[in-house]
């Protein structure tokens, strides 16, 4: 949530903010809006101030009057005292309407953007920044990994949609060993070597938990909502580990001396996937289910620029063990999340495409979904004293588990059709190094 301070006196640079982001017209309707809205708040608030004051002052009067012997006019006192004490009351409540429309709107706002950001709009005009492995020049033709898979045994998209429907997937022996291979990989080399403190999480959460991390209102489309309320609000199955993740602290003030915090969680991810329809609809690149290790990381505004790279690095080192070459990439400003200000992707090279697609998105998000969450620090003073500050917040994939098995299975895939496993992950496959095709 944008500071609605930054809005009121500003609002000249959240509408170019809003260009650079491509925004649709309704988005600077709702700036014209907040200005209408703050400007009839300060002059309602101005007016039921100016009547508590007269209630105030002539509360004090009235006995004075009784005692002066001047009953009638401490009479009439009284009446313009209620008089005044009952407008206040109704100014009031619908001062809470305004209140309640000025935050909404600020829920549809998007973040700020980082100076570093490029202007443009489409995957064109991603900033590449580095790149990491050559993409392997095969001596054969190299097939999509769901034919491979289903060569191999070790997927089966038709028993699947038997029983789901599209975008869903079985992964049987071989093929599942790897997809929790992969998990176990990422949450070992999180938690041994950078030193993340892993946690398990609810797959449902409330409404209030996914307007604090920003997907909610913009993307109710693309949830999955429970046909029933669930402990007195509306509930969701969880689009990603963010969200409870970054809930966790929710409302609490933090010690500076115990910043930064750095999570990882493994989750199952439930995406409607709306808007999508006809694209990746083959395979397991886009699909309802899906498997990922999330990175989480709460920091204090001087130190979230810096955790932004640590965080990248770290989902690059999965990359990088397992062999895969991929892309660093700064989004541009029309295709950032919009809670987002600066948003890296990592793009892992896939042999059958014949190009690099995103398998990590990593983001700071500054304050913005502390703003939501009422997430401070304490930046200075003695435990329980001083003043305190919004945190920061960031996250990224590390990885996204079914399209790092993609990329695995199409990069590693061998002439005789089978794929070799990389060294870094066959401890977590009790040693397997090569997946084969079915006696």
């Amino acid at each position: 949530m944008l500071d609605r301070h930054l809005v009121a006196e500003q609002p000249d640079a959240v509408r170019a903010m809003l260009r650079r982001r491509h925004a649709d017209p309704p988005a600077f309707e709702a700036v014209d809006r907040f200005l209408s809205l703050e400007a009839d708040r300060k002059r309602t608030t101005a007016v039921i101030e100016e009547k508590r004051r007269f209630r105030n002052e002539s509360s004090n009067r009235i006995p004075a009057l009784y005692k002066e012997g001047r009953p009638a006019e401490a009479e009439a006192l009284k009446a313009e005292v209620r008089t005044a004490s009952d407008q206040a009351r109704t100014l009031e409540e619908g001062l809470a309407g305004v209140e309640q429309e000025i935050e909404a709107i600020l829920l549809t706002l998007p973040n700020r953007l980082d100076d570093r950001v490029q202007d443009g709009l489409g995957e064109e005009a991603s900033k590449e920044l580095s790149r990491w492995g050559e993409p392997r020049a095969f001596d054969f033709e190299p097939l999509a990994h769901d034919d491979l898979g289903t060569r191999l045994g070790i997927l089966d998209m038709e028993r699947a949609a038997r029983m789901s429907g599209a975008r869903f997937a079985v992964l049987k022996g071989a093929g599942a060993l790897l997809e929790r291979g992969l998990v176990n990989f990422f949450l070992d080399l999180h938690v041994r070597e950078h030193g993340y403190t892993e946690v398990m999480v609810p797959y449902v959460v409330g409404r209030s938990a996914l307007v604090g991390t920003g997907q909610l209102p913009k993307f109710e489309d693309d949830l999955f909502r429970l046909a029933e309320p669930l402990n007195g609000q509306d509930a969701f199955l969880v689009p990603t580990a963010e969200v409870p993740v970054t809930n966790l602290h929710r409302g609490e003030i933090l010690e500076a001396a115990t910043l930064p915090l750095r999570y990882c969680c493994f989750t199952p991810c439930f995406r409607a996937e709306a808007g999508s329809y006809g694209r990746d609809v083959k395979g397991l690149i886009r699909q309802h289910q899906f498997h990922k290790v999330e990175l989480v990381h709460i920091t204090t505004p001087d130190t979230s620029d810096a955790a932004l790279e640590t965080l990248t690095g770290h989902a690059e080192v999965c990359l990088r063990r397992l062999e895969l070459p991929y892309r660093k990439v700064r989004i541009a400003s029309g295709e950032q999340s919009a809670a987002a200000a600066h948003q890296i992707d990592l793009e892992v090279w896939l042999p059958s495409q014949q190009r690099y697609r995103e398998i990590s998105s990593c983001s700071n998000f500054w304050d913005y979904q502390a703003r939501r969450l009422g997430l401070r620090f304490r930046a200075s003073g003695a435990p329980g004293k001083g003043r305190t500050a919004f945190c920061h917040t960031l996250n990224g994939s590390g990885l996204a588990v079914g399209r790092t098995l993609v990329a695995v299975l199409e990069n590693h895939q061998q002439a005789d059709g089978s794929v070799r496993v990389p060294r870094a992950l066959r401890p977590f496959l009790g040693g397997l190094d090569r997946i084969g095709p079915p006696e």
